[in-house]
């Protein structure tokens, strides 16, 4: 996992792919629609979203095999949770289809970090993570965009 401004991306010497998601992720405002972009085919692309953040409890805790996401905020901040795959408990195994699998949530062993608008967190396949969450048990509605990039794409 990588946290950081999206200022500071190119300091990340992970090739074309990475630049091409940020000249994106760059190009986008708090106005942007709600749709899914197409930036190389399915090898990158983008999903913009709104939706109001809520508890651990009612959200999703998933990893992805095939690519590395890139998240952020356009309006709004959302917390993440974020674990590694190996300390967690398999609740629906992996499906190419979707790109995912889903795991038990548990409090522990767990890192968490606010996302605002200018701040990106990237996860990599072994980065079981939980979007959405409330940051103080604020439900807000927000407005963000995750840029998946195929993870043979990026120079690592």
């Amino acid at each position: 996992m990588i946290i950081d401004t999206q200022k500071n991306s190119q300091f990340y010497n992970f090739g074309s792919a990475w630049e091409r998601a940020f000249e994106f992720l760059n190009s986008l405002s708090s106005e942007s629609e709600d749709k899914k972009y197409t930036l190389q085919g399915d090898d990158i692309f983008a999903i913009v979203m709104s939706y109001t953040t809520t508890l651990p409890k009612d959200a999703m805790l998933e990893s992805h095999q095939n690519y590395v996401d890139i998240q952020t905020t356009l309006r709004g901040a959302e917390a993440f949770e974020c674990f590694s795959t190996d300390k967690l408990e398999v609740t629906i195994p992996y499906d190419a289809s979707k790109d995912a699998a889903f795991y038990k949530y548990t409090p522990h062993c767990h890192t968490r970090v606010n996302v605002f608008p200018g701040t990106f967190v990237m996860l990599y396949p072994h980065d079981a993570h939980m979007s959405g969450l409330m940051i103080d048990e604020k439900p807000e509605f927000i407005k963000k965009v995750v840029v998946k990039i195929r993870k043979e794409l990026l120079i690592l």
